[in-house]
């Protein structure tokens, strides 16, 4: 990056770097090996140093809940040379893995993927760079560029000038209003990075809340790496509800289910989502479900209970000291509570979206807004823009106006082919660019 005075100019700069601007980069890639002849320069940004998407997530045997062929780029071009088959026989396990007979890879191969094809396009990437805002640039009264405003690792801030800029900074942790994170009381994010730290103390009781597949698959973890020590889970449900992975359901994240969606009614949009986020949002794995049932009865049969599943309920207060975290647990269906003193509270309650009105500053006052707030975002996700706008701003995440697939893997594949088509539409038919000195 360069300072105000000089920006440097880019066709297109990339807010984030996880797998959906990822799979973006590799489009841009692809076509300018296509395309020499009208290459798109592109420059993604990303804050961490380095590629990785919730490595604090990484438990060792939990597999992917979407098929290995919802790659970054199958979907889109199935011949392509960046897809899971072709890592696979890059790193010299393509037999084994079809002996496997699975089609959901473990986490970690999966993360191993994404680092492979990320490496392949490194010379379109900056790490270390935290976008902090973004200016529109205007040339008589036209708003043709946006100036992306970065800080390294040192502090040092930078500019980016883009005639396009697109918007994939992923979802972020989600605690309580109440929750205070501390060495004591994390989100579930850091479940890999802290438990070595938490092995060491020999805790006696770890306390984890939340009912969704995050939250079953760090009490699995955290029972079996921590042998002496109760895990005790919260949550208000009855009991694990399995996730909806049938067919027919599971079309919901089919490519022209974006299509259908888009172009609904505000009612019918609400009513998709509320029907399907059993497909996806609190909801867990039957293999695990069963996993866990079966832990917690053998300790039954045993008579030595150290997996506690403590279900209809809810913590309504917690009191860290400097010995321990204490959390009231509410039992819901009598109101009957107990103060569990805990050496660890993880809380597995889900992300909240990007604030992307906050993320772009000053430029967020040529965005058109619903009647909620939210960004209006056409089919094509590009944000819809005041008149004098000719810039764009794409956004990779709008769940409200392109349903359950937008934060997902699912359509990844599909949805940047689309952006860059929409990209390259739009800028053949730009007037030309204003040279920037």
């Amino acid at each position: 990056m360069t300072s105000d005075a000089q920006p440097e100019v880019r066709d297109v700069v990339g807010i984030g770097f996880g797998p959906s601007n990822l799979a973006l980069a590799i489009a841009v890639h692809e076509h300018n090996r296509r395309h020499p002849d009208r290459p798109v320069d592109a420059l993604f940004l990303e804050r961490q140093a380095d590629f990785g998407w919730h490595t604090g997530m990484l438990i060792d045997d939990a597999t992917m809940q979407v098929s290995f062929l919802k790659d970054l780029v199958t979907m889109r071009d199935p011949a392509s040379d960046f897809s899971f088959l072709c890592y696979l026989r890059d790193r010299d396990r393509l037999a084994e893995f079809i002996n496997h007979k699975t089609m959901f890879p473990l986490r970690t191969e999966f993360h191993d993927y994404l680092s492979w094809a990320a490496a392949r396009v490194t010379d379109q990437v900056r790490y270390g760079a935290e976008v902090v805002s973004v200016r529109p640039v205007e040339t008589d009264g036209v708003v043709t560029h946006f100036d992306v405003i970065a800080k390294d690792a040192a502090g040092a801030i930078g500019t980016v000038r883009a005639r396009d800029i697109v918007v994939a900074t992923g979802l972020r942790p989600k605690l309580p209003a109440d929750a205070v994170p501390s060495d004591r009381v994390w989100h579930n994010i850091d479940l890999m990075h802290r438990l070595p730290g938490l092995a060491a103390s020999d805790p006696h009781r770890v306390l984890v809340v939340g009912s969704g597949q995050s939250g079953a698959e760090a009490v699995a973890e955290l029972h079996t790496a921590l042998p002496r020590t109760q895990i005790c889970s919260v949550f208000a449900r009855y009991g694990y509800a399995p996730a909806d992975d049938s067919p027919f359901a599971n079309r919901i994240f089919d490519p022209r289910a974006v299509d259908h969606f888009h172009g609904a009614p505000a009612e019918v949009k609400r009513m998709l989502l509320d029907y399907h986020r059993n497909t996806n949002y609190s909801v867990v794995d039957m293999d695990l479900i069963e996993d866990l049932y079966r832990r917690e009865y053998r300790e039954r049969v045993l008579g030595r209970k150290r997996l506690d599943i403590r279900n209809s309920s809810r913590v309504t207060y917690t009191r860290e000291t400097d010995e321990a975290v204490y959390a009231t647990v509410e039992f819901l269906p009598t109101g009957e509570v107990e103060v569990l003193e805990c050496d660890a509270l993880v809380y597995a309650t889900g992300f909240r979206p990007l604030d992307l009105f906050g993320l772009l500053g000053r430029a967020a006052a040529v965005c058109e807004r619903d009647s909620t707030g939210l960004p209006v975002v056409g089919r094509d996700y590009r944000v819809r823009t005041v008149d004098n706008v000719t810039a764009g701003v794409y956004l990779q995440g709008a769940e409200h106006s392109h349903g359950l697939t937008a934060t997902l893997l699912s359509t990844t594949a599909v949805r940047v082919g689309e952006i860059l088509e929409s990209i390259l539409g739009v800028q053949a038919v730009a007037p030309e660019r204003v040279a920037v000195h």
